[in-house]
């Protein structure tokens, strides 16, 4: 019998739509022979199973003849024609709280599902930037740009203090969050005290970070069945009229992202080997999503961390879709190895 695959979208977030298009990239991706897909819509306390007539599968949200059936939260289950179907995996895809931070993985670790992701101390940890490089700062081969945290609340360094630190122009963002949703480049002073107001919109902490000026990339990775983390080819982002790499460089096509990227050769292999490495500090699981900036001379560049993304865009036009087909791999065989390397 097929396995029953959940795909697990949307969320709480900013990104609740952005997620859902993941999901359908997802669906579209799976292999049919393999498994019957159902996306599952989270949004607040509640879930639904996206179901088609007689409860067949690969059904969208907003699909022709798509009905909603409530999940039942103690085993993950729905009632379909008086009967209860269970699902054998959980992809998860969604970009934010709680599919990002480790609340849902609690979730299926406690109901005993198996999912797509790393663990909850490792999601939780990636979702905090600056929890995650402070850790991370710890290893010295790893290279992170000076910040400073700001949380609603709390008595905060005055800007002077902040900007006599980290100096100007630099980057205020939320601390948990994604998609560039409420990130500012400030070039001035008088803009710092906005651009924390705009960020703490999205979250109740807020990171301002020193700028790093160089070539921006990003490299997926994921664990093989044989236990060892895989790169993908690496992706370079130019951005087009706008500051940086922001909601409308990502989603409405005002950047250029070139695969592979035009970087030497061994710098490739280098910011290759330094992913994996990351990749196994943190006991990472799925597809992860690595972004970079490299500066310096080429060829000898230092790679400077940005974020880590643990469920990183899935639509066909997303980096790692993009990466896979430049690659050797076939992606419905990718994400079949995460699904089989849980059940």
């Amino acid at each position: 019998m097929k396995k029953k695959i959940a795909i697990v979208a949307g969320g709480d977030s900013s990104e609740h739509d952005v997620s859902l298009r993941s999901a359908g990239g997802i669906l579209s991706f799976m292999d049919k022979e393999k498994y019957d897909c159902y996306i599952v819509e989270q949004k607040g306390h509640d879930m639904h199973a996206i179901v088609g007539p007689d409860n067949t599968p690969y059904y969208l949200p907003d699909d022709e003849g798509a009905t909603r059936i409530a999940i039942d939260h103690n085993d993950f289950s729905y009632t379909c024609n008086d009967e209860r179907q269970f699902f054998d995996f959980a992809y998860i895809t969604i970009h934010g709280t709680p599919g990002e931070n480790g609340i849902l993985q609690g979730y299926f670790d406690i109901i005993g599902i198996p999912y797509s992701t790393s663990g909850v101390l490792v999601e939780a940890l990636t979702f905090n930037k600056y929890a995650l490089n402070n850790f991370l700062r710890s290893f010295p081969e790893i290279h992170i740009s000076d910040s400073i945290l700001v949380r609603h609340g709390m008595k905060r360094m005055a800007d002077e203090e902040i900007i006599d630190r980290i100096g100007l122009p630099c980057f205020v963002k939320p601390n948990a969050g994604g998609s560039s949703f409420g990130v500012t480049k400030v070039k001035t002073a008088d803009q710092l005290t906005p651009a924390i107001e705009k960020a703490m919109k999205e979250s109740d902490e807020v990171m301002v970070e020193r700028l790093i000026t160089g070539t921006e990339i990003t490299c997926g990775c994921f664990r093989r069945s044989n236990g060892k983390p895989t790169t993908f080819p690496i992706t370079e982002v130019v951005v087009k009229n706008v500051e940086f790499f922001d909601y409308e460089a990502k989603y409405e096509g005002k950047s250029d992202e070139i695969t592979p990227a035009r970087i030497a050769p061994e710098t490739a292999e280098r910011v290759s080997e330094l992913t994996c490495h990351i990749y196994d500090l943190l006991g990472c699981y799925g597809i992860i999503r690595i972004d970079y900036i490299l500066s310096g001379e080429s060829g000898s560049e230092q790679i400077n961390l940005l974020e880590i993304n643990t469920t990183p865009g899935m639509t066909p036009a997303s980096f790692i879709p993009q990466q896979v087909r430049a690659s050797e791999f076939d992606i419905k065989d990718v994400l079949s190895e995460i699904i089989e390397g849980r059940l």
